[in-house]
């Protein structure tokens, strides 16, 4: 009997600063030519660093896919390893964007929740892909920044009910490659997508609003 195909997107950043190249858009493209196996279709776009772009972006990838999982993932300069993000914040957002614009709430979803938790074990996603034998280290993290990067997370959490995961990726060649973290997406969004099966006969008790 055939298997199921699933369905998951990915996003990437586009350039930022002092970034004009963003890695975690060539980490996306990169994966994209991996791929996620032959039961899963995946689908990769391209976020601009914007508050008002994520906020008519995310509802509508999630409106137009119906995925079983959104990844996003996002550059942090500070970053030397891949690092999987538990939870997006609502309070806090005072960084301008690429239009010099910032929330006048300095909030994601006026009246959201202060944090909302990704219904994946980033623990064990993390534990499985470090016993893998990639060349790139996978740690933990709870604080995304209160970016574009942390504005996004959240807003897909909150949409998707937390079926929505975070992935920060270090600058390129500090220390990894474009093909390092593409290969190192591939298998924590294979370990994400094992996980998920584990937990959705619970998925619907979690976060809702």
């Amino acid at each position: 009997m055939e298997k199921p195909r699933r369905l998951v997107v990915v996003t990437g950043f586009g350039p930022f600063g002092e970034h004009s190249v963003n890695a975690s858009w060539i980490a996306v493209q990169e994966l994209e030519k991996l791929g996620l196996g032959d039961d899963v279709d995946l689908h990769v776009c391209e976020i601009p660093v914007e508050y008002q772009a994520v906020e008519r972006l995310i509802p509508a990838l999630w409106k137009k896919h119906c995925p079983q999982l959104v990844v996003h993932v996002g550059l942090s300069g500070m970053a030397t390893t891949v690092t999987l993000e538990k939870c997006g914040h609502n309070i806090g957002y005072r960084g301008l964007d690429n239009c010099r614009f910032c929330p006048g709430s300095q909030c994601c979803i006026e009246g959201g929740p202060e944090c909302i938790d990704s219904v994946i074990d980033m623990d064990a996603v993390c534990k499985r892909v470090s016993t893998l034998g990639l060349d790139v280290a996978v740690t933990i993290s709870k604080d995304a920044g209160r970016y574009l990067c942390d504005f996004t997370y959240y807003t897909s959490l909150y949409h998707s009910h937390g079926r929505s995961a975070f992935v920060h990726v270090p600058p390129l060649g500090r220390p990894y490659s474009a093909e390092q973290l593409g290969r190192a997406l591939q298998a924590i969004i294979a370990a994400m997508l094992s996980d998920l099966k584990h937990s959705d006969s619970n998925i619907n008790c979690h976060n809702e609003h």
